[in-house]
C-alpha cells in the first residue's frame, strides 16, 4: 500500500516559456486565470497571500526556490492539515510551446489525504486549463465557474 500521496498534473501551453513563467509569478497576470488577489509577486523567500474571491478565502503562500523560466516552488496549506510543497517545472518543447508540470506533495494515504488528492488534483487540472485558455485565447475560464458550496469543508 502507498503510504504517502502525491499529485501530478501537466499540460502544454502554446506560448514561449518566458511568457508562461511570467504569467505564473506575476499576480496581475495570474488574476486572469487563477487567483482573485495577491499581496505581491512570487519572489523567492517571500510569504504572500492569495485570495480566491469565488470562495471568499485567502491562503498564505511561502515562496520557495525560483529558477527563472524553469522552476517555481511554494508551500501552502490549502485544505487544512499539513503544509504541502507545490513544484512547477517548465520545459520548452519547441520555440513557442511550453510544458508545465505541477507536483504537489505530500499527504498520508488516509481519508483526509484522499480528499486532498481528489480536490487538489481537480484544482491543478483546472489551473492548467485556465492558464492555457487565458494565455492562448484570452479567455478567463474561472469567471463565474464556481460557487462556495463546491469548496471542501476546512477542518
Amino acid at each position: 500500500m502507498i503510504e504517502k500521496l502525491t499529485i501530478k498534473a501537466g499540460l502544454q501551453v502554446a506560448k514561449p516559456i518566458a511568457e508562461v513563467f511570467d504569467a505564473i509569478v506575476d499576480p496581475e497576470k495570474m488574476k486572469n486565470y487563477f487567483i482573485g488577489s495577491s499581496t505581491g509577486p512570487m519572489i523567492e523567500g517571500e510569504t504572500i497571500a492569495w485570495g480566491f474571491s469565488e470562495f471568499d478565502i485567502t491562503f498564505p503562500v511561502r515562496v520557495g526556490k525560483i529558477e527563472e523560466n524553469k522552476y517555481i516552488s511554494f508551500y501552502w496549506n490549502s485544505m487544512g492539515g499539513p503544509e504541502t510543497c507545490v513544484e512547477l517545472n517548465l520545459q520548452e518543447i519547441e520555440p513557442g510551446l511550453t510544458f508545465v508540470q505541477i507536483t504537489e506533495k505530500e499527504r498520508m494515504n488516509d481519508s483526509d489525504g484522499i480528499n486532498w488528492l481528489r480536490s487538489n488534483t481537480e484544482g491543478w487540472a483546472n489551473f492548467l486549463a485556465c492558464l492555457k485558455a487565458w494565455m492562448e485565447y484570452g479567455i478567463n475560464l474561472r469567471k463565474h465557474a464556481f460557487n462556495k458550496s463546491q469548496l471542501p469543508e476546512k477542518k
